[in-house]
């Protein structure tokens, strides 16, 4: 009998730390969003919707030939250390040299993939200069995986907004002293050195010995990673084939305003990739242990849908007045159409991520891939027929690109519910998600009725309103409150609250 308060205070632990983790990441976030959103639109203002394009295509082949160096680490590292955390040190500098090592190797290959791509060599060679300056920052990332596998987020956070403060300070110097493009690699360098510097600091306290490479740890990071490598393979090489695909289906400037509208994009999928990571190592010791892990994914679930809802609502509302607010409705007024149609993908894309930081604690990476591959088959084979429909007829090609996403994510939402099966969340998940479009009906018929509210209004006219009839429908219920306080009681209560010494 026993048992069952034990597994109580469990879960209500679990709970907390969720809560803590998601705390930090989100004042990380929250910073490092607001440091890249002027970065960015100090980049597309400066350079033009034609050089823009460069930069975003560019940081594409970047993060694509990075997602190949790391072979699953980030995933495979972090539910290793959240079960494991004697293994710290090991499996750090083991990680450390296999992204060193890696990101040597893929440099000029990558060149000389763009070349083979048809690219002139100013962005061949800005390929290759473009991964070498961001090694640094790169084994930063390193760092972060045993923070975040030790559930020290805040820690992770630190590293983040020092690299965006410095990276900002430095770019700005850069633009302002007519340097270009090359003066925004040099500044990537200089603040990915000085975020692998914070981050050597900030490990020490948790440090389980000297960190060194292990022939052995390294093969079992390759081949434990691999699972996790195929998944992400399947996910970020769509990026990197659609701004391949759209640059030999539309101009220089499409590309351009895509990029504008995917950065904003990928700032709105924050909050859900926040939640997922604060999550995993909770769900990864839940599935160890044979706790209720179910419940537990439902809990990680249920603001997902919150969350995803309410970003699609802004998005189709707000998003001309986003793009105009940022880069300006001068050069980038097309990317507002391309975030428009991106719209109706939040909602799926946020339950998508909560389902696959499921199966990844389940250890269904593998399958779950199969998925991912399938649906980068539907999105690529999209895009080839609805860009140049696109670009004909509006003279947009982006939201050719934007359209086959969403419907590519129809597939992976299927496939995850399937592969879930008994941990599945079945008929709770369907009315929840019924609660969330019908506080959306509710939300969009309101701004439908009442006149135009400049921006600075209307978002919090937005977030209120959703959040009284999502309150009012069942979404928003009284535990989500109760979580939330507890995760202020944590803060105040928490002894290893992170702090930069």
């Amino acid at each position: 009998m026993s048992t069952g308060p034990s597994l109580a205070e469990g879960t209500e632990s679990g709970h907390a730390t969720v809560a803590r983790n998601a705390f930090y990441l989100v004042l990380g976030q929250a910073m490092t969003t607001a440091l890249a959103m002027i970065f960015s639109a100090k980049l597309g203002r400066t350079l033009g919707a034609s050089d823009f394009g460069l930069y975003f295509l560019i940081a594409s082949f970047s993060t694509f030939a990075y997602v190949l160096v790391d072979w699953g680490q980030q995933f495979y590292v972090i539910r290793e250390v959240a079960c494991k955390p004697e293994r710290r040190s090991l499996l750090l500098g083991t990680a450390l040299v296999l992204r060193a090592a890696g990101g040597a190797l893929v440099a000029v290959p990558s060149g000389l993939a763009a070349w083979a791509l048809g690219y002139d060599a100013i962005t061949c060679w800005y390929s290759i200069a473009f991964i070498a300056v961001s090694l640094p920052f790169f084994l930063a990332q390193g760092y972060g995986m045993i923070f975040r596998g030790s559930d020290r987020m805040g820690l992770d956070a630190w590293v983040s907004v020092v690299n965006k403060i410095a990276l900002l300070g430095l770019t700005l110097a850069a633009l302002a002293l007519g340097r270009g493009l090359p003066g925004v690699l040099v500044a990537l360098a200089v603040a990915g050195l000085l975020a692998l510097a914070i981050a050597t600091r900030l490990y020490r306290p948790l440090t389980t010995g000297p960190l060194r490479y292990s022939p052995q740890i390294a093969r079992e990071v390759l081949v434990g990673g691999s699972a996790f490598f195929i998944f992400d393979i399947a996910s970020n090489v769509q990026p990197y084939i659609d701004v391949v695909i759209l640059s030999k289906l539309a101009p220089a400037d499409v590309i351009g305003w895509y990029g504008a509208a995917k950065t904003i994009m990928g700032t709105m999928l924050a909050p859900a990739l926040i939640l997922g990571a604060a999550s995993f190592p909770h769900l990864a010791r839940t599935a160890a242990n044979g706790g209720p892990f179910k419940a537990e994914a439902g809990a990680a679930l249920r603001p997902m849908l919150w969350l995803g809802t309410l970003a699609a609502i802004g998005t189709s509302i707000f998003a001309d007045d986003a793009i105009a607010i940022v880069y300006g409705q001068l050069h980038f007024g097309p990317s507002g159409m391309i975030l428009k149609v991106y719209a109706p993908a939040f909602l799926l894309l946020f339950i998508n991520v909560a389902l696959g930081y499921a199966l990844f604690a389940l250890e269904r990476a593998k399958a779950f891939s199969v998925v991912r591959v399938a649906s980068l088959a539907v999105s690529t084979a999209l895009s080839l027929v609805l860009i140049p429909i696109f670009q004909q007829r509006m003279g947009n090609g982006g939201i050719g690109v934007v359209a086959a996403f969403v419907a590519s994510e129809f597939v992976v939402f299927g496939g995850a519910i399937f592969l879930l099966r008994r941990e599945s969340l079945g008929l709770d998940i369907a009315v929840d998600m019924a609660r969330a479009l019908g506080s959306a009906a509710l939300t969009l018929l309101l701004f439908w009725w009442m006149p135009p509210l400049p921006f600075l209004v209307g978002v919090p006219v937005c977030v209120i309103a959703f959040s009284l009839c999502s309150v009012g429908l069942g979404l928003f219920r009284r535990a989500d409150v109760q979580l939330f306080r507890a995760l202020i009681g944590k803060e105040r209560s928490a002894p290893h609250t992170s702090t930069m010494r």
